[in-house]
């Protein structure tokens, strides 16, 4: 029996070429939220419990923009 490797192309797969641009107002809000999170993990990392769950729902608050 033999096996094909096949490979992903927009030929092979008509679904690729259907993604559409995204919005910069989204990458905005994606940027924040990554941001918010790691500024959370530093100040947990670094002993700031308070203002990590602050980072945390700053986070939170974000990403609800972006749905």
């Amino acid at each position: 029996m033999k096996r094909s490797i096949s490979t992903l192309t927009p030929q092979a797969d008509g679904r690729l070429r259907q993604n559409g641009a995204m919005a910069v107002e989204r990458v905005a809000w994606i940027v924040t939220v990554l941001a918010s999170l790691v500024t959370a993990l530093l100040l947990l990392l670094s002993g700031y419990d308070g203002y990590a769950g602050l980072g945390v729902a700053v986070a939170i608050s974000a990403a609800i923009n972006l749905f």
